[in-house]
This record gives structure tokens, sequence and C-alpha cells, in this order.
């Protein structure tokens, strides 16, 4: 399917949106990139999925299909993972968690430098986490109930699927970056990546529905360069 892709450069212009992820902190003399990721055209309806399996925990709360998350309101586009490619700087590692709660994957799409992770079970009933790499090695744990937490580790830069065999609907991402400078929208479809070098880059958007697009940005030391973007299928 041919996606179509709108975008808008807009600079100087502040949208106060909370940050999800930032560059590191010891980047002198920085700017930021702040932007909005839309849907372009009516927001698609949420679906939810009943669970099949182990109701008494899975059916505790609703489950959403989360592979195009829009907000009817603004139509921002939530999980798409910004980064700035070419930037140099590095990335502080700060122990990214990936858990298993409401038979969900939370977060959803999971942003971490090379390195190990921990996953959670906080469900208390057998999950099994099936990642889907190629170039970090494929791994299929089983998690039972009394083991609430485990480390997996992924040395590798890839953006690679993450399943559980248990519960066939259990859908999640996780993004190894070697790059500090990328972010994950929130539900509106914000964004904000800070303490960026000065200098002109590509910014790639990438989401697991709408695939990834690029756009020239130029980052100026001490200003926002806000980004407006607009994805379509």
């Amino acid at each position: 399917m041919r996606k179509n892709v709108t975008i808008v450069v807009l600079v100087g212009f502040g949208l106060g949106l909370w940050a999800l992820a930032s560059g590191p902190a010891d980047s002198a003399a920085g700017g930021a990139i702040t932007g909005v990721v839309k849907f372009a055209g009516d927001p698609p309806a949420v679906k939810e999925i009943p669970p099949t399996k182990d109701k008494q925990v899975c059916g505790k709360g609703p489950i959403f299909d989360e592979s195009l998350v829009v907000d009817k309101a603004s139509k921002g586009i939530q999980w798409a993972v910004v980064s700035v490619e070419g930037a140099k700087g590095k990335g502080e590692s700060k122990g990214a968690t990936f858990d298993q709660q409401g038979c969900t994957f939370r977060p959803h799409v999971l942003v971490t430098p090379p390195g190990k992770v921990t996953v959670l079970n906080s469900d208390g009933i057998l999950h099994n986490f099936h990642s889907h790499g190629k170039k970090n090695p494929a791994l299929n744990q089983a998690q039972p109930g009394f083991r609430k937490k485990m480390e997996v580790e992924f040395k590798q830069a890839e953006i690679f699927k993450v399943t559980c065999d248990a519960h066939p609907w259990m859908t999640g991402w996780i993004v190894v970056s070697e790059n500090p400078y990328v972010a994950v929208t929130d539900q509106k479809g914000g964004f904000k990546i800070e303490n960026v070098p000065p200098g002109t880059y590509s910014l790639e958007i990438w989401h697991e529905t709408l695939g990834p697009t690029k756009q020239q940005v130029t980052v100026k030391a001490g200003e926002t360069v806000t980004v407006a973007l607009e994805l379509k299928k």
C-alpha cells in the first residue's frame, strides 16, 4: 500500500509538549526539536480485543489494538518513534523496563540503548517473552507467574517485534538505538528531543503501521525547532 506523507516544518513556535525521551544532558549549547506527528484523514476506530485465555486476569480491564492509536481530538499518533540521525552523542542507560501488565506490553514501544532490559511479569500468570530480532538473536523464554523479573540483553541496534506465545494478542516493540536523540510520541502525538548539537540532520519517523519517513531539520544552539508531521496510509 502506498504511503503518502505530508510534512510541514515550523521554526521557533514552542508547543510545550511532554517529552518521553531526550538527548544526553551533557550536550552543551544544544538546541531542541519538538513537534506533533498527526494522522491525515479520519482517525481509525478503536478496536477492543477480547481475551481468550486467563480471563480472570486478562479480562480485568479492556485490551485495545495499539498498532495504530490516533487521538480523536488532536489526530496525534501515539507510539511513533522520532530520531535525529547523524547527531553525535553518548546515550545513558537508565535501566530500561518492559512490563507485562493487564496482558499487554507496557510500554507498547520501548526505546533503549544496547544492553540489558528488565522484563517484568506484573500479572502473576504464565507469560512467554518472544523477541523477533534479526541482528539480535531471537529469544523465546517462558516467564511463569512466580518469576516476577528477568533480564534479557540486546547488543545490536534494530527495531523488532515482541510477542507472547501464551497470549497471541500481545504485541509490543523494542527499539534498540545507539542514537541518544530519540523520543516516542505521547497520547496526542507529541514529542520533544533536547540538547541536540547544532547542525543539519535527517529526522526519521518510524511507526509500526505507517512505516518510516524522513525530513531534514536544522538545529541551532539555544533554539527550538518545531516540526509538524502528517502521516497517511
